[in-house]
């Protein structure tokens, strides 16, 4: 039992490891042919280059990698020859993939013209079978490409490139193409900032397209009839509309996403944060209510049954919630029941602030009675001691006189 229980599980490992590759090839496939060769890119090689083999040499360096393109399935990129058609002042640059041997596809291709003015224009036009009908780049240069200077000059011999099937140059090396979102992030970066790439849907040469018909190659496209631009993508006509629907798609879901996130927080927040807490609120105080007007009924009651009250009740609901109203109340009632007999104590006793002035008050009132009292006392004997020191006094200056007086007579006795 065990050993079936084990080779099952080595078979579920098994085949979840090949579900797993194939999930990650499938993730490595490109999404359309037209994304593997940047048409900006190749507009900004050729006005870097010096002329038409260094341009040649710029779309198969292996240290930029302008091409993502493999077009006959062998896992490495094609490589891209160059090829020139001229006549008058009319330059039409086609660039190839080299598939097999005398097999060759067309990719794009470069129409150069210059007017009587001298006034040079270029145009970068994606194949139709690769990129749709009319997508064209027309790129601005800041500075005039170098490689124009060679292309009006005397005794001028077109362009064409020796390399084939199986043999390249010396510093061509095959590399395997990059998955979609990798070559995207390393175009970029071939791409110079500092021109212009302007989107246009039609030709200025009316000469250019009659000499590419003379030269046209189309080896892929004998081989896949049924997968040009037009049938992979039937609602647009293009790859510029294939971009267009794919950002508005993108701005569409991103704005769904986030009107949903934004629908779901703010339900969130409007609900459990703002309608609770009334709630809570409202029911606290109703509560808060019928407590106090509970209590407010029974201390009533216990002051008319009893107005004599010695045992405290202790009710904090109504001593924080008590109005000022009934505390006068209160302090008038404690005034009449003193009045009415000294002895006894105050009815409320719930109600200690009128209770405790009324106490100071007659503490005060007997206090002063008694200072009063003691005042007097100290009074009198003060004064009677006033008097003693007086009458002593008198006695003491009696006596002399009483003695000069029985002086006087004895002498006046003896005289006479």
């Amino acid at each position: 039992m065990k050993t079936k229980l084990l080779f099952i599980a080595l078979l579920t490992l098994g085949f979840s490891s090949v579900q797993v590759q194939s999930q990650t090839t499938v993730y490595a496939k490109n999404s359309d042919i037209s994304d593997n060769l940047d048409l900006r890119a190749v507009a900004s090689m050729f006005g870097e280059s010096a002329n038409l083999q260094d341009f040649e040499r710029r779309l198969n360096d292996p240290k930029y990698q302008i091409s993502n393109l493999d077009l006959n399935d062998d896992n490495e990129v094609d490589y891209l020859r160059v090829i020139e058609s001229v006549e008058n002042r009319t330059h039409v640059v086609i660039i190839q993939a080299v598939l097999d041997r005398d097999v060759y596809q067309d990719v794009a291709t470069i129409d150069v013209e210059r007017d009587n003015y001298n006034k040079v224009s270029v145009q970068v036009v994606g194949n139709t079978y690769l990129y749709g009908d009319n997508y064209i780049y027309e790129p601005v240069y800041s500075v005039a490409p170098v490689i124009y200077s060679s292309f009006w000059v005397t005794n001028y011999r077109p362009y064409y490139s020796t390399w084939g099937w199986n043999m390249y140059p010396t510093y061509y090396a095959a590399w395997r193409p990059y998955p979609i979102y990798r070559y995207r992030n390393n175009i970029n970066i071939c791409i110079n900032v500092n021109n212009h790439y302007n989107y246009v849907n039609t030709r200025r040469s009316y000469v250019a397209p009659v000499l590419y018909q003379s030269r046209r190659t189309y080896g892929y496209e004998t081989r896949r009839p049924d997968y040009s631009f037009a049938q992979r993508h039937s609602n647009v006509s293009n790859r510029y509309d294939l971009d267009q629907r794919r950002v508005a798609s993108r701005e569409s879901g991103r704005s769904q996403n986030y009107g949903t996130n934004r629908s779901n927080t703010g339900r969130v927040s409007s609900t459990d944060n703002r309608t609770a807490p009334n709630r809570n609120y409202a029911e606290n105080r109703t509560n808060t209510d019928r407590s106090y007007n509970t209590n407010r009924s029974v201390s009533s009651d216990r002051n008319t049954s009893n107005p004599v009250n010695n045992s405290p009740v202790n009710n904090p609901v109504r001593v924080e919630s008590t109005p000022r109203t009934e505390n006068r109340r209160d302090y008038s009632q404690n005034n009449s029941n003193v009045s009415r007999g000294k002895s006894q104590s105050p009815v409320n006793t719930t109600r200690p602030a009128p209770t405790q002035r009324t106490e100071t008050s007659r503490s005060y009132s007997d206090n002063r009675g008694n200072s009063e009292n003691r005042g007097s006392s100290m009074r009198t004997q003060n004064t009677q001691r006033s008097e003693a020191p007086r009458a002593s006094q008198e006695s003491r200056s009696s006596q002399p006189q009483r003695e000069s007086g029985a002086g006087g007579r004895s002498a006046g006795g003896r005289r006479g």
